[in-house]
């Protein structure tokens, strides 16, 4: 007989989502489900607004990153109207970006993932958290954990107008520019974040890389996939977050494509599976093969560790040097063991730390000149920036009066679904074997599979089907199911 396990829900991510495995006689894993339970619209109630708008309303999409979708929203909008921001608009947006990347890569490397590497994946449930790795670590590095969140929000409310959900950003640049004094305060704050950058990078050398077993973790099979890898480049084919070409590498690390943003869709199709509300992307030129990897499937991912997979190196000094050693420490690129993201999501921490200061030292990112009006007639237009989850694309149609006709998001988190679909198979295939007792331990190490790329789920799930299938279990007080109440089920 089957048997079937549950993680429901998964823990230490954005959004909702279970996991099923499935067992089959002999006790070993049959197949595994990654499922997303839960819907949103945006995508539909988006349309018929003004697409000024849309910078303001899809960053509502999350409350941890809605300065990537008002950005992605910005840029789209721009391109609507034919329009150029000018240089100071440009680097205003830039500047708000780098904050948030290092506040957004702080949180998911301290709160979310941390506890699996600081406490160990087999500690107690109660001491897993942000709180154990406090508890064993420090209060003064809780305390600087805070201080860069606090620093980063700062920024973005300086530049953005808000701590969360920034509301500046419009077609042709933004509607108010910061002061000298402000551009001075935020100078410091970016000097103090990039030593903060270098403490996390030194820390995860202490406690990760120090630890032999920590390292055969992540050298290890279990977590290993070889896949293609998507990230956006400048002319140099340095990363870039906001302005650029997205670029694939194959599992060889040779260049596959370099596409514009309005070419995506020339290269990305979505596949369709019953069970899930997630859609899952992959490469036009290599076709849907199903959740395998290898160089003929067209699964690809969008990481950080893909973004530096995919990149021919760092824009600035000090993460360079991480860069470097990242590589000659894992055995050169691409990497492919996806806990080696972790690292790779610090070494991107610094560069924006980096990038940040470099922003703020140019006088001209307090000029005047921060909006150049729009005057051509809207049309259509698409925006990309990389997500601290991965590549994200905002696609707007618009009538002749700039409202909106149609939208279409691909976010980072919808780019990896495949890829987490395969990780968590086979992490649960290698630790699950017939006469495996299934502990909580075992039942995490199989989350971390889907951990180490971040996801939200909360931004990935965006199509509204005329009719809405929901399905609830009820329970009684021991668990066990008592009814079970569906519509538009099949």
């Amino acid at each position: 007989m089957t048997q079937r396990i549950t993680i429901d829900p998964i823990t230490r991510l954005e959004g909702h989502g279970k996991i099923e495995i499935f067992l089959n006689d002999e006790g070993d894993v049959a197949n595994t489900y990654f499922q997303i339970p839960e819907l949103r619209g945006f995508e539909r109630f988006c349309v018929g607004r003004p697409v000024e708008e849309l910078p303001l309303l899809t960053n509502r999409i999350c409350g941890v990153c809605p300065e990537a979708h008002h950005m992605a929203g910005a840029k789209a909008s721009d391109a609507v109207y034919h329009v150029d921001p000018p240089p100071t608009a440009k680097m205003l947006r830039e500047l708000l970006y780098m904050a948030f990347y290092c506040t957004d890569h702080t949180t998911h490397f301290y709160a979310l993932a941390g506890p699996d590497f600081v406490m160990g994946p087999d500690a107690p449930i109660a001491e897993r958290n942000i709180l154990g790795v406090i508890h064993k670590v420090g209060l003064e590095i809780g305390g600087k954990v805070i201080q860069m969140r606090k620093y980063g929000h700062e920024v973005v409310e300086m530049i953005g107008g808000r701590k969360v959900h920034p509301c500046t950003s419009i077609p042709g640049g933004l509607t108010k520019g910061i002061t000298e004094d402000q551009r001075k305060e935020i100078l410091k704050m970016g000097k103090w974040a990039v030593e903060f950058g270098q403490f996390s990078l030194k820390l995860f050398g202490d406690i990760v890389l120090g630890n032999k077993a920590y390292v055969d973790l992540i050298l290890g099979d279990i977590y290993t996939h070889k896949t293609y890898y998507m990230g956006m480049v400048d002319e140099n084919n340095h990363i870039n977050f906001y302005d650029g070409k997205v670029r694939v590498v194959g599992p060889d690390g040779k260049e596959l494509v370099k596409y514009a943003p309005n070419e995506y869709m020339n290269h990305i199709a979505e596949h369709v599976e019953p069970w899930t509300y997630l859609k899952f992307p992959y490469l036009k030129a290599v076709g849907w093969k199903g959740f395998v990897d290898g160089p003929d499937s067209g699964v690809y991912c969008a990481t950080p560790l893909s973004r530096l997979n995919a990149a021919d190196g760092m824009a600035t000094p000090l993460a360079q040097a991480e860069y470097e050693k990242f590589y000659k420490t894992l055995g050169g690129k691409p990497v492919h063991q996806r806990l080696a993201t972790h690292w790779a999501r610090l070494i991107e921490l610094l560069y924006a730390a980096e990038h940040w200061v470099e922003l703020a030292s140019d006088p001209e990112v307090a000029g005047p000149n921060f909006h150049t009006i729009p005057t051509e007639k809207p049309t259509e237009g698409v925006g990309i920036v990389e997500a601290p989850r991965g590549t994200l694309t905002h696609h707007y149609w618009t009538d002749e009066r700039g409202v909106v006709t149609k939208v279409n998001l691909v976010v980072g988190t919808t780019n990896n679904y495949a890829p987490i679909t395969m990780s968590i198979q086979k992490a649960a295939a290698s630790l699950i074997k017939k006469g495996t007792v299934v502990t909580e331990p075992i039942l995490n190490m199989v989350e971390m599979a889907f951990r180490a790329y971040d996801p939200c789920f909360g931004c990935a799930t965006h199509s509204l089907p005329g009719q809405m299938p929901l399905e609830v279990t009820i329970r009684d007080a021991k668990g066990n199911p008592i009814n079970v109440l569906k519509q538009f089920c099949e």
